[in-house]
C-alpha cells in the first residue's frame, strides 16, 4: 500500500529521518515506535505529505507522494483519514458538525445523506446519540472517539493515527485499541499507528518499526519484537532508564558545549 524508500530528512543539519525504508501493507496494522524525538511523526508528515523529505521516495500505491503536484496531493489526501494526537476537533462546532465536516468541503451531498453517514460512523465508534454535544462536554476517550469517526466519514483506505492512546485511562485506551482492531477488520483498512505505548503496540499490531534518533533499528512482527536480542529494543520495549539508548540527544560534552559558547 505505501512504501517509503531511503528517505532522509534534516531540520537545520540535524537528521530526524535517516535513511529509513519501510512498507506499510494493504490492510494490516503497522505501529511505529519509538521514544520522543525518534522521528515517528516525522515519518508520518512524510508519508502523508504534510512535509517533504530532504531526499527519498515514498509510494502511495503507483503515486510518489515526493513528486505530486498541490491538487494531486490534495486528492490524494482524500484516500486518507488522520486521528490526530489531541483530536484536533473544532471547539466552536458540535460533534455532528465535526464529522459532516470534511463531506460539506470535499463531497456535494444532500443533507439527508450527510446525516445517514454521520450516525454510520458515530455507531462504528459507538457514540450514536452524542450528535448535539459541544468538544467541550467530551471526555478525553470520547473526543478520540469522535475524531476517529471523523478520519472515517470520507472511507478513507488508510487511516493513519497519532498517538491514539496518549493522555488517556487504561479503560478508554483499551477502547481505541479495540476500535482499530475492530475497524481494521470489519472496513479492511489499512492502518499506521505512531505510537510509544508498548502494551497497545503489542495488542492491536500485525507488524512492528522501531525508530531510534531517526534510524529504523527494528521491523517486525510482534513475536519478532519480544525475542529481538538488540540491547536499544530491549531497554525501549521494557523501559529501561539506564542502557544503550542516552537519555541526552547531544554528543558534545556538556561542559566543552558550554565554554565554547
Amino acid at each position: 500500500m505505501i512504501t517509503v524508500e531511503n528517505v532522509i530528512k534534516t531540520y537545520d543539519g540535524l537528521k530526524a529521518l535517516d535513511d529509513v525504508s519501510a512498507r506499510f501493507e494493504r490492510g494490516k496494522i503497522t505501529v511505529i515506535l519509538g521514544g520522543s524525538g525518534s522521528g515517528k511523526t516525522t515519518l508520518l508528515r512524510q508519508i502523508t505529505g504534510l512535509e517533504m523529505p530532504t531526499s527519498g521516495r515514498i509510494l502511495f500505491g503507483e503515486s510518489d507522494v515526493t513528486q505530486l503536484r498541490k491538487k494531486e496531493l490534495f486528492e490524494l489526501r482524500k484516500k486518507m483519514g488522520m486521528l490526530f494526537q489531541g483530536g484536533a476537533l473544532f471547539n466552536s462546532l458540535s460533534v455532528y458538525e465535526n464529522i459532516a465536516f470534511p463531506l460539506r468541503e470535499h463531497a456535494k451531498l444532500a443533507e439527508a445523506t450527510i446525516r445517514t453517514m454521520v450516525k454510520m460512523k458515530l455507531e462504528l465508534v459507538g457514540l450514536r446519540g452524542m450528535e448535539k454535544l459541544m468538544p467541550s462536554q467530551l471526555s478525553g476517550g470520547m473526543m478520540k472517539r469522535v475524531a476517529l469517526a471523523r478520519s472515517l466519514i470520507m472511507d478513507p483506505q488508510v487511516v493513519f493515527y497519532d498517538e491514539p492512546t496518549s493522555g488517556l485511562d487504561p479503560i478508554s485506551a483499551g477502547v481505541i485499541d479495540k476500535l482499530i482492531k475492530d475497524l481494521n477488520a470489519t472496513l479492511g483498512v489499512t492502518s499506521v499507528v505512531v505510537s510509544h505505548d508498548i502494551v497497545s503496540a503489542f495488542n492491536i499490531a500485525h507488524k512492528i518499526i522501531i525508530l531510534y534518533f531517526g534510524k529504523k533499528i527494528a521491523e517486525g512482527t510482534v513475536e519478532d519484537i519480544k525475542s529481538t536480542e538488540d540491547e536499544r529494543v530491549i531497554q525501549f520495549i521494557e523501559g529501561r532508564p539506564e542502557g544503550p539508548i542516552p537519555f541526552s540527544r547531544s554528543d558534545k560534552d556538556f561542559f566543552e558545549d558550554i565554554l565554547i559558547s
